[in-house]
Parts: C-alpha cells; structure tokens; sequence
C-alpha cells in the first residue's frame, strides 16, 4: 500500500484498502509476513496491531510486546477496550490514572457505568470524546505527509494533556530556541514555520505561515507562535502533543557586509541565550 503515515520515529500506520485483500484472513497474512520480514532482514521486534481504525490500530499493537500480534475483528472495538487499563486511552496520564481510580475508574468499561454528570465533573467538555474513544471510534484517514525534502522539526508528547494557552505557547517557542542552533550550524535559512497541535483523540491539527525572507535568527518566528497557535488550535480541548518544523529551507547567501556584520551579532546573542537557556534547565527537575 501507499498510503502510510509516519507518526513517529519508530511508530506509523498503514492503510491497507489498497492492497488487494478480500478477507480478513488475507490481511493477517500479508501483516505477519512483513512482521517476519522487518525482524529477517533488520532484527527489530516490530508490534503490529490490525483493526478498523488508527486508535484501535494503535492500543491494539501495544497489547503484546514485543513481536506481539494483535487483530481487533470491525464490531469488537469496544469489547476488546473494555477489560483493559483506563491509561490505554490518549491523553490518560499517570497522574489523570491515579484521579480516576480515585473515583472508581480503573479499566476503560469503568467509564460507562458513570452518570453524564459524572463524566462532566471527571472531562469537563472533552467527557463525550473520552467515550467516543473508549466505544473505540476513530474516523481519522491515515494521513500521507509530503514533507519538504529538507526540514527541521521537534515535538513533545505530553505526560498529562495541557490546557494553558500560556505553557503551549511557551513550549512552542522553546522549540524554536531548540532547532534554531541546528539550521545555524548547517549553513543554511528558513522561511516556512508549521505548528503542529494533537488533541487527546489523537486528530492532528496544523497550520504554517511564512516570513518574507529566509532567515537562521529565532525573533523573526517568535510573533508567528501565538497566531500559528490560536489558527490549528480550534477545539476547546487539552492538547496531547504540540510541534514544530521549519521548513523552506535555503543555502544561506551574500549580504552586504554590514548587514551580514548586524546578523552575526544578532546570531552571537541568540547562541549565548540558547546556552544559558540550556545551562540552567539542567538544574530543573519535572
């Protein structure tokens, strides 16, 4: 099949309409025999989980490890979700566990034995997605990324879902302080800036701009964060993940000197800033 989705270094999605199969049978099949195929030829004890959806997909291949094989028939979502602990779900962090096992909430079936009032005062408005997810619904395609040949790009998957605009937009811009470094010491600038934000169902949502000129200087992009942010950022939910990629990348050319004089400068600043960033989060403890 063509269609797969790299959602991240070691974990992606295929979408196997397009192969071929006529029956489940077939499909399992093709499954265990790249499975076999990936350990032959790379030994990596790959995971595969085959259902209807990219969520039940995705918990299914988690369910044994590693080499485990899980296959969840289309109807079984649900049952298959219900015995299995509440922290299955995105976004259901060890501390969101610990809240929810307070309230008698263990295993994800616990939550259909609670009351809407219930659910509201545990989710607030995210309750009706929390069991959309537990039902094990999931309409997102598996999506294709045709990424520029070049980019630089980062992201931070969140222990327990953020609600702040404030520590998002602040997580945005440490990124940028982060690749930033990176494009410098390759020659090279950028004119493209995507952020990339993940609701706790696991849908993705992004939006880029663009600056007038490529540049390999952090200030330019930090105005672009907050707007990039409130344009991807349309549901009232908690995010589970946020990133962001530069893109539009180009060798970095000529300048007059006294302006090439005026960047370094600005470049020699942003590296002493970036170091004393880094010196100093040594010392934090999360």
């Amino acid at each position: 099949t063509p269609i797969v989705q790299r959602n991240s270094v070691d974990e992606g999605y295929l979408d196997l309409g397009p192969c071929g199969c006529r029956t489940a049978v077939e499909i399992e099949r093709r499954m265990r025999a790249l499975q076999r195929r990936i350990w032959d030829d790379l030994q990596i004890p790959a995971s595969f989980g085959v259902a209807a959806n990219k969520l039940v997909a995705a918990i299914a291949s988690k369910a044994r490890k590693p080499r485990g094989f899980t296959v969840v028939p289309p109807g079984e979502e649900a049952a298959f979700l219900a015995p299995l602990k509440i922290s299955v779900i995105p976004g259901v962090g060890k501390k969101s566990e610990e809240r929810l096992a307070g309230a008698g909430i263990r295993l994800v079936g616990d939550l259909f034995t609670r009351s809407e009032s219930e659910l509201k005062a545990l989710f607030g408005s995210g309750w009706e997605e929390m069991l959309r997810m537990a039902r094990g619904e999931d309409d997102r395609p598996v999506h294709v990324d045709h990424e520029d040949a070049k980019s630089y790009s980062t992201q931070e998957t969140f222990n327990e879902n953020i609600g702040d605009p404030a520590e998002i937009e602040r997580i945005a811009k440490r990124m940028i302080d982060e690749l930033m470094p990176a494009i410098r010491a390759d020659g090279k600038r950028v004119k493209t800036m995507t952020v990339k934000v993940r609701y706790p169902g696991m849908e993705d949502s992004s939006t880029g701009r663009s600056l007038a000129d490529a540049t390999d200087l952090e200030a330019p992009f930090y105005p672009l964060v907050q707007p990039l942010l409130k344009a991807a950022w349309t549901k009232r939910l908690p995010l589970r993940l946020v990133s962001v990629r530069f893109s539009g990348v180009e060798e970095k050319g000529g300048q007059l000197e006294m302006f090439a004089q005026a960047d370094e400068k600005k470049r020699r600043l942003a590296a002493g800033r970036w170091r004393r960033t880094e010196d100093s989060s040594r010392n934090l403890s999360f």
